[in-house]
């Protein structure tokens, strides 16, 4: 070994002690990470990431739905070196702004479906949320209606791990161990098509949830709701793609009975559909606010964005009294390094073309991975093209679930690990949130790595005796 290799080493193990003991990570699983510790990366380039032992992978998550152009893209690097120059930060808390703040806002507006075309940043999706209820609660008391403060989301819909955003977050896994608001917060059903009683149609099962809604506005009173937070396709809930019309008809509902209608595209925006916005393009559907983060600038930095209609600009605009002022805001609004990297994302995006390229390869996908319903676990293979998901089940016919205790995704994941893949594993299913920039090479490969994992961990499976041989 070269003294090179050596000093790597020593690096690695340094590396991994001292994140072992001191970096306390998101989502920790405690009963495995004080022992095993951390799978430490070091560098990445296009589709793939490299381990700091020199292994290389197709990373199937995108970071975490959000490297949407790709790793390694050097002008991004130089647009924020170059803002860093110019302005590296300077507050902009009442009447001061810079140049990339006010330019990403006016691109967003461009963007945006209908009349949103105001904007307010955070540094991610959690803030993006968290502003948009202070933001509601703060409309509707200018209106004189003070009691219109309660929210409604959905079960399994996901938004955020600040305390009101989990509190949205109808993932009832997340809410263990911690508390959240449950005066102010309500969740209807979760419109899972996979999940509906096998005698009931797609149009009887959307009209069955929308009237869930309308009910429960109804039961709490409509003078009462605020809001209600969707995503368009559920993310860390399961890509749970709702049946056609649901949202048309959801937002019909809110608009009855004067609720907003927040589209949490946290994870949808900037291309994962094959939209830079797929609420409008994809659903067919102008909210009254739209949530983003993640994709807005790749993950190259953090940056969130609050995008919101005139009419509710028209409305919080408007001083209080005099010298009232609108106080919410952080520190790193409208971050100049942020937004720099935001605009060049963007800029990216539409000069190659990854809308379109996401149209034709994200179907490509689509197809190939529905070619794993053959295999004996795999009970339903979904979501819109670079947002996908696999659920596996004990039984297909049924939907038996296997017994939790089995890890079914996480065996799938470390089969795919093994294999130069990452999948993010959740529970009995499997996610997959490719960058972008896949062509259809990547895409055989991955499916072809997950045919192979899939039956690996099957084996497995059968020979711990949590499925019969």
């Amino acid at each position: 070994m070269t003294s090179q290799n050596v000093s790597a080493q020593l690096d690695k193990q340094e590396i991994w002690q001292k994140d072992r003991d001191h970096f306390m990570h998101p989502w920790t699983d405690f009963s495995t990470f004080k022992e095993s510790g951390s799978m430490i990366f070091n560098q990445a380039d296009g589709v793939s990431i490299q381990d700091a032992d020199g292994k290389r992978y197709l990373d199937g998550i995108g970071g975490l739905w959000c490297v949407n152009i790709g790793y390694g893209r050097d002008e991004i690097a130089e647009a924020v070196a170059d803002q860093i120059r110019d302005i590296p930060y300077f507050s902009t808390f009442g009447h001061h702004t810079t140049a990339p703040a006010a330019r990403l806002a006016a691109k967003l507006a461009e963007l945006a479906p209908g009349d949103l075309n105001h904007v307010f940043y955070g540094c991610g999706g959690s803030v993006a949320n968290d502003t948009a209820v202070r933001m509601i609660h703060f409309y509707f008391n200018q209106l004189g209606q003070p009691s219109k403060k309660q929210i409604i989301s959905r079960i399994d819909g996901y938004h955020g791990s600040t305390y009101m955003a989990m509190s949205i977050t109808g993932v009832k896994f997340d809410h263990i161990g911690f508390d959240i608001d449950q005066q102010l917060v309500h969740h209807i059903s979760c419109p899972n098509p996979y999940r509906r009683p096998e005698d009931q149609s797609l149009e009887a099962f959307c009209d069955e949830k929308v009237k869930e809604l309308e009910d429960k506005i109804l039961e709490l009173g409509p003078d009462n709701v605020a809001a209600f937070f969707a995503e368009p396709i559920m993310g860390a809930g399961g890509v749970i793609v709702p049946p056609e019309g649901y949202h048309r008809k959801t937002l019909e509902v809110c608009r009855k009975y004067d609720v907003l209608y927040v589209s949490d595209e946290v994870v949808t925006a900037f291309g994962r559909l094959g939209h830079m916005f797929a609420s409008e393009d994809e659903f067919g559907i102008v909210p009254d606010i739209i949530t983003c983060a993640k994709g807005l600038t790749s993950g190259y930095l953090p940056l969130g964005a609050t995008i919101f209609s005139d009419r509710i600009y028209e409305v919080i605009s408007k001083p209080q009294a005099d010298g009232a002022i609108f106080t919410h805001g952080f520190t790193y609004s409208g971050h100049p390094v942020s937004c720099a990297a935001g605009l060049k994302n963007i800029e990216i995006m539409e000069r190659e073309g990854l809308c379109a390229h996401v149209e034709d390869v994200g179907d490509y996908f689509e197809r190939r991975l529905h070619e794993l319903e053959d295999l004996e676990i795999v009970g339903d293979v979904r979501g819109r093209k670079f947002m996908m998901c696999l659920e596996n089940v004990a039984d297909k016919t049924t939907k038996e679930l296997i017994a939790p205790e089995a890890k079914v995704g996480n065996r799938i994941a470390d089969e795919c690990q093994q294999r130069g893949l990452i999948v993010r594993p959740l529970a009995h299913m499997n996610i997959l949130s490719p960058t972008l920039i896949l062509n259809r090479e990547h895409v055989d490969f991955v499916v072809a790595t997950l045919r192979e994992s899939i039956e690996a961990a099957t084996e497995s499976l059968k020979a711990d005796g949590y499925l019969p041989r």
